[in-house]
């Protein structure tokens, strides 16, 4: 197998005797250190002025290369572009798109130095592997440069359809630039599908199997949901029954059912909903009164954009009416957390929730419902609630699957999961486990690095 080279936004680098940040850096850094390689993009620090200089460290079998972001190109590119123009408009907001020309620019021009920079690392005969929507660009900026390797993409967000893409200023541009890849992934059939039309109505592709001709170029695409680490998550959630904080929180309970979510604090996750749906359970559903615990962990995310701390403000005004109104001496409603908590603490919430509760607007995937499952007692398993707008839902179809817009339907779904027999919450875990088991992370990873090295006759 060929060297590979991963590029993303930022840059995970181990620190020896620490745990990774997340399950999708543990399956990069696998493949990584399985077939020798290189792990390229943004340290995540900004200096006054931009740099093509990278600094390198090396850890066993990959060499890890970043760049910091000049401040300009932190709020033009990052926050600007890629947050405050394709992050909403790939997850269907269009009201919070805020284009600028200079956050267009920055955008350009940060894809151009990661691929300048990065052309001085490669040294040919390597798989080169694209992530998310802030490198669009970077594919072509990299042929420009004369690198001729294969070269994958990969969409961890959605793919808005064509309607909706073209409001945004350049699309074409965008379309164009991904067309210089070999291979697109995508989360979804529908995403897959969005991408097709798109193509086809702006340029005229032809599109038959996996291969779409465009302008003189032919590229794959497919369909490959981000997975988990099945077993290591399930080992996890096991050792939290004798982790002291678990035990605790089970003491705490009691006889009461804890509702759990847990996100990053983003308007695409439809907590204001879901808040909304809490309040309607104890208002129509009296007997939940003093029952039931809701718990909402909201990571902190984007504070420089105006609308991530409106969306923290009435948050904490919400959980606050709530419990206001409802709360009483020995009993707290809402929990409201805004802070970020280690993984192994959010295994053992989940392991003690009945319900899991992950209703976002729209989002590519959603990693945050499969680590629910996952972590749940096969004797005694919670119940999933989880939106139909997620990726997640074209797999996870023993969760009670609602329209995060409907409040209604949440809080119906709630009162459903609450009183769900054991029998039908043990069949519903098993099909969802079972499913969690065979498109497992590592699974993702093997089929896109595959068919990016095996291009079809």
């Amino acid at each position: 197998m060929p060297r590979l080279v991963v590029i993303s936004n930022r840059v995970s680098i181990p620190e020896p005797g620490k745990p990774q940040a997340g399950g999708l850096a543990v399956a990069i850094t696998g493949a990584l250190d399985e077939y020798g390689g290189l792990w390229f993009g943004w340290d995540g620090e900004t200096s006054q002025t931009a740099t093509s200089q990278p600094t390198t460290v090396q850890r066993d079998n990959i060499t890890y290369a970043t760049l910091p972001l000049s401040k300009e190109d932190y709020e033009d590119y990052y926050l600007g572009f890629s947050n405050e123009v394709l992050w909403p408009v790939f997850h269907f907001n269009l009201g919070a798109m805020d284009f600028q020309l200079k956050y267009a620019e920055a955008y350009q021009r940060v894809n151009e130095r990661f691929a300048g920079t990065l052309n001085t690392l490669l040294e040919g005969g390597e798989l080169i592997w694209v992530h998310d929507y802030h490198l669009l660009p970077l594919g072509k900026a990299l042929r420009k440069k004369g690198v001729k390797d294969p070269m994958g993409f990969y969409l961890h967000t959605p793919f808005p359809g064509y309607d909706l893409l073209r409001a945004l200023p350049g699309y074409r541009g965008l379309l164009d630039d991904l067309l210089h890849y070999d291979l697109l992934g995508f989360q979804t059939n529908n995403d897959l599908h969005a991408f097709r039309q798109s193509v086809i109505e702006a340029f005229g592709a032809e599109v038959s199997g996996d291969a779409n001709e465009c302008k003189g170029r032919q590229v794959r695409t497919g369909v490959y949901p981000v997975g988990i680490d099945v077993e290591a998550l399930t080992a996890e959630a096991e050792r939290s029954c004798d982790n002291e904080q678990a035990r605790q929180l089970r003491e705490d309970l009691g006889e009461r059912d804890l509702v759990i979510g847990a996100d990053r604090l983003d308007y695409s996750k439809g907590l204001v909903q879901r808040f909304n749906a809490f309040e309607a359970l104890l208002a129509n559903f009296e007997h939940r009164r003093q029952k039931t615990i809701f718990m909402q962990i909201a990571s902190p995310s984007r504070s420089a954009i105006p609308e991530y701390d409106e969306l923290r403000r009435q948050l904490e005004e919400m959980a606050g009416h709530i419990n206001g109104t409802y709360a009483d001496l020995d009993w707290v409603p809402v929990h409201y957390l805004n802070q970020t908590f280690p993984r192994e603490a959010l295994i053992g919430l989940f392991r003690s929730a009945r319900v899991g509760l992950v209703t976002p607007l729209r989002d590519g995937m959603n990693l945050v419902c499969k680590e629910f499952v996952a972590a749940q007692d096969p004797d005694d398993p919670g119940v999933l609630v989880l939106s139909e707008l997620a990726g997640a839902a074209k797999e996870l179809n023993g969760a009670l699957l609602v329209n995060p817009y409907d409040v209604r339907a949440i809080t119906s779904a709630i009162e459903q999961a609450l009183n769900m027999p054991l029998d039908e919450r043990r069949k519903r875990f098993q099909q969802m486990i079972d499913v969690l088991r065979r498109n497992s992370l590592l699974e993702w990873r093997r089929r896109f690095i595959d068919d990016l090295a095996h291009k079809p006759d």
